[in-house]
């Protein structure tokens, strides 16, 4: 397969301070959304207010009567298999007209309204509150495929996993940051001047803080990433409207990737871990609560230290990757999740439920920082489809996280325990690490150096 050309414009400076710092603050900026909107503050808030008059879980949506807790469940869904069938063609439209910012621009101004705009969710306004609940994940989700993309045009290959974990470390330190002081908004209103008796009026405040946020600090990292070049000089002239060449864009990006079995093979890979990855984060507060019976305040403990220590292992596991290689990292990281599963089994609440939840936390900032870099470290060198290439991994993370929850539930509503759910996820990582053992000792991409090229860099 040929090099991608590189668009005549003048290219970026790479390793920039001002830009790489930039760029890991986008993190800081979005990463409080999935940490008070999606785990903790408002899950809780939605619970209350998702209730029919006489206080059952039942509410109605355009013009339908169902479970509040399912339609919560469905609109993240929904909001999930939306950009996963947008990404792609936004991200090759992006590639193909050179307007990469302006377009992560847009989610995270989309995301972040939204998320302002739950400020005003009463009873009064549940129809329209659903809604914006499910914009403000499409932004989160939209802006993060854009945001991925700018890591192999900001930085060298020798810098990747370093600066993938600097941009998830900093995401955990801000979204506790802001987790802690809602929670004393929340938990302690009188201290901030909030009449104690307005039980809806805290937690609505963190979501317009958290949609703030978002904005502010995004601004100030769209600031500091390169300006949009316009269209690369190596796109043929537009011809007909954005959309269709956008289609056209795509099809040549998958006609490359056809050509680069590395790449398959780490989404295969990626796919098959990502699962289970993503099933435990998502569900290890409804176990806690569900099956071990933790009181709020534990289970408050348990997503703040997942936080702190995450921040931990995203640094940890980039070091190792130096060390002995992407794959090999990861492969020590998969592994740990496999016993993961086993621990979680039999785990029962207390000092042995706070252990498992460390170690989630140190494997969860590695596995999620290593991905990122090591599927840059796979795309073709100097590319400018870099938007186009990580929304193949943006369509692969999502659809594992529906198959991987979807697999989860119905084992547990089979067996009726969910430890049992828990038990079967050793599946996905036993296959995720058979997958990634099929990349061991093989060069990242065609252009890569010999085998004998340091591990760090493109051999893994």
């Amino acid at each position: 397969m040929q090099q991608a050309a590189v668009a005549t414009s003048a290219p970026v400076e790479k390793n920039n301070p001002r830009t790489t710092n930039g760029w890991a603050m986008y993190d800081w900026a979005n990463s409080v959304y999935p940490l008070v909107i999606t785990s903790t503050i408002f899950p809780i808030y939605y619970g209350s207010v998702a209730v029919n008059e006489r206080g059952e879980d039942v509410v109605n949506f355009l013009g339908f009567n169902l479970p509040g807790s399912s339609l919560y469940t469905y609109a993240i869904s929904a909001s999930f298999l939306i950009i996963a069938a947008l990404s792609p063609i936004l991200t090759a439209i992006a590639d193909f007209s050179g307007r990469k910012k302006l377009f992560l621009r847009f989610f995270c101004f989309l995301g972040a309204a939204s998320c302002a705009g739950l400020f005003f969710f009463t009873q009064a306004t549940f129809g329209l509150s659903i809604v914006l609940l499910m914009s403000a994940t499409v932004g989160w989700a939209g802006s993060i495929v854009f945001y991925n993309s700018y890591l192999p045009l900001i930085a060298t290959e020798d810098q990747y996993d370093r600066l993938s974990a600097k941009g998830f470390s900093l995401g955990y330190v801000g979204s506790v940051i802001l987790l802690v002081l809602s929670l004393v908004i929340v938990l302690k209103p009188d201290l901030v001047g909030i009449d104690p008796a307005n039980k809806s009026l805290p937690p609505r405040i963190s979501f317009l803080f958290t949609g703030l946020w978002w904005a502010i600090f995004g601004q100030f990292a769209l600031s500091r990433l390169p300006a949009d070049t316009g269209r690369p000089d190596h796109m043929p002239a537009a011809q007909g409207n954005f959309l269709l060449n956008g289609f056209h864009e795509l099809s040549n990006v998958w006609q490359q990737i056809k050509q680069l079995p590395m790449l398959k093979r780490f989404l295969l890979a990626y796919f098959t871990y990502n699962m289970g990855v993503q099933t435990v984060m998502y569900v290890a507060t409804v176990f806690g609560d569900k099956v071990l019976k933790l009181e709020s305040q534990a289970l408050i403990i348990t997503i703040l230290l997942l936080q702190v220590v995450a921040i931990l292992g995203a640094y940890l596991f980039a070091r190792l990757s130096e060390a002995i290689g992407n794959t090999r990292a990861l492969s020590w990281s998969v592994a740990i999740w496999a016993l993961i599963c086993v621990a979680g089994y039999f785990v029962q609440a207390g000092w042995s439920f706070y252990a498992l939840a460390s170690v989630i936390g140190l494997t969860m900032g590695g596995i999620q920082s290593l991905s990122r870099s090591t599927y840059s470290k796979i795309i073709p060198e100097d590319t400018p489809d870099t938007a186009s290439y990580f929304s193949f991994f943006d369509v692969t993370e999502k659809l594992s996280i529906v198959i991987g929850t979807a697999v989860f539930g119905i084992i547990s509503q089979i067996t009726g325990n969910m430890r049992n759910s828990i038990l079967a996820l050793i599946v996905f990582f036993i296959l995720g690490l058979l997958f990634l053992f099929r990349m061991r000792g093989q060069n990242l991409r065609p252009d890569a150096v010999t085998t004998e090229a340091p591990l760090n860099q493109s051999v893994l």
